[in-house]
């Protein structure tokens, strides 16, 4: 006999699983259910109120893991002894107000060290060349005293500015001085700078969906994002044309979050608009050097004859996202500018940080640190495209797969929120990519995003074989 009867909503935006978890927490916080009480099964709960078994599970693994329940002889579930309870300060946490209803999914978590996180932005940690980077960071301090202990130079360390520069002549075919390279703190640092220092349009075009991140500063700084939907090839020029901006924020080298490569033929396109209209393209190269397929294309900047694209890289992939060190590369027409307004601004860089980074870069480390990333990831990648044709077959489709750190996944027929629920009961963290959107609701509901640079190859089978068993109920041997 069912003697819950849980109030579900659902209409709300608060997941099942967590009415049904909050409502079976209250009953035993109030008496109603009392120690060693049985709880329904999953199976009979699941028929009872006419929801998933993904649903009642995960409800159940936090009351398990926050000591409402427990487990006895032959998987039955009973409440807790109450005195147990009342002395466990992790059973009465409450979800902070203000939290996201993404993120109040992810606060139910199974055990921590069994949790196979997709996480886009993650990278590898473990190969990091640690030894030689503590070296460089050990000689910054005892034979570049002076240039550490300071504020350091405003624009940023010229050494660092020049090997920059050598690197995006070398990978990308751009083509600059050191005085056209400034480091920030970065790539949303350095937009901030960009709006402040330069007397650019205060209406920016953006690619639709686009990279939320960058959106927010720009509207934080009072401009009018005019939203440009993608063709199958990138940023359609066609709507660019008609959007009345001078000002344009891309990414061609792998957009996000959708993933496509921008052709040669519509970079020229993209250029033409500005040189018509006097307008400056801002550049986001910020993964370019992971592809995974066919030939590199040089950057936007490199085929800019007409001085009108401002480009920004970020160490934050290839390099470790903590040392926060990006780079713009300005248009000489507006370096001059930039560096008039830069003087009441402290550089944002460590110059501890700037100067092992050029220790680093000159002794030959970072493109030898590069070239090994370069390889890992794309057996990483290689690995996750194979998982995924294994274990999930032609029940999803693959998106963006063809250079970068993350693809999405079109699952057939199935609500992304529903998704990620089921899976993270299974122990796995996935994504929506909802928030690129400027209006999130025109995010396809089948969209699902993985991140896959901080796995291991182990992990990416284990998490994509866990996904076939929480999506299709499925197992799968590994």
């Amino acid at each position: 006999m069912i003697s819950l009867t849980p109030e579900i909503d659902r209409q709300s935006r608060v997941p099942l699983y967590q009415q049904l978890y909050g409502y079976i927490r209250k009953q035993i916080e109030d008496g109603i259910l009392k120690e060693e009480e049985r709880i329904p099964s999953v199976r009979q709960m699941s028929s009872y109120l006419q929801v998933s078994k993904n649903t009642v599970e995960t409800a159940y693994r936090q009351l398990l893991a926050e000591g409402y329940i427990h487990s006895r002889l032959r998987s039955r579930l009973c409440v807790f002894p109450i005195e147990t309870l009342a002395s466990s300060a992790v059973g009465r946490r409450q979800i902070p107000e203000g939290l996201t209803e993404e993120t109040k999914v992810r606060t139910a978590v199974p055990a921590a060290h069994d949790v196979i996180d997709f996480e886009y932005g993650d990278v590898e940690k473990d190969k990091f060349p640690l030894k030689r980077w503590k070296q460089c960071l050990t000689d910054a301090l005892n034979d570049h005293l002076e240039e550490v202990v300071g504020y350091g130079d405003r624009q940023g360390h010229k050494g660092l500015r020049t090997e920059i520069a050598k690197y995006l002549y070398q990978s990308r075919g751009v083509l600059c001085s050191a005085e056209q390279v400034f480091l920030g703190a970065g790539t949303q640092q350095m937009i901030s700078l960009l709006c402040q220092l330069l007397g650019l349009s205060g209406r920016v075009a953006m690619e639709d969906p686009g990279y939320n991140g960058v959106r927010t500063v720009f509207a934080n700084h009072g401009y009018e994002i005019v939203p440009v939907p993608l063709d199958p090839d990138g940023l359609s020029a066609e709507h660019l044309r008609m959007s009345g901006s001078r000002l344009a924020y891309v990414t061609p080298s792998h957009q996000f979050p959708i993933g496509m490569v921008m052709p040669v033929r519509l970079r020229t396109r993209l250029l033409q608009w500005a040189y018509e209209n006097n307008a400056y393209l801002i550049e986001d190269d910020y993964d370019s050097e992971f592809r995974y397929q066919g030939q590199p294309i040089p950057a936007l900047k490199a085929m800019d004859t007409g001085d009108k694209v401002i480009y920004l890289g970020t160490f934050s992939k290839s390099f470790l996202p903590g040392a926060r060190l990006s780079y713009a590369v300005l248009p000489e027409s507006l370096e001059a500018e930039f560096k008039k307004g830069q003087q009441v601004y402290s550089q944002s860089v460590s110059p501890l940080i700037q100067t092992a980074t050029y220790l680093f870069m000159s002794r030959g480390y970072f493109e030898a640190h590069i070239r090994r990333m370069r390889k890992l990831y794309q057996n990483r990648h290689r690995t996750l495209i194979r998982a995924i044709s294994e274990y999930l077959g032609d029940r999803v489709g693959v998106i963006g797969e063809k250079s970068g750190m993350h693809l999405l996944l079109d699952v057939h027929g199935r609500d992304s929120d529903e998704l990620l629920e089921a899976a993270f009961s299974h122990g796995v963290k996935v994504y929506s990519p909802r928030i690129q959107w400027m209006n999130p609701e025109e995010c396809p509901p089948t969209y699902v995003m993985l991140g896959f640079a901080g796995l291991t190859e182990e992990r990416i089978l284990s998490g994509v074989a866990r996904l076939r068993q929480a999506w299709f109920g499925e197992s799968s041997s590994i």
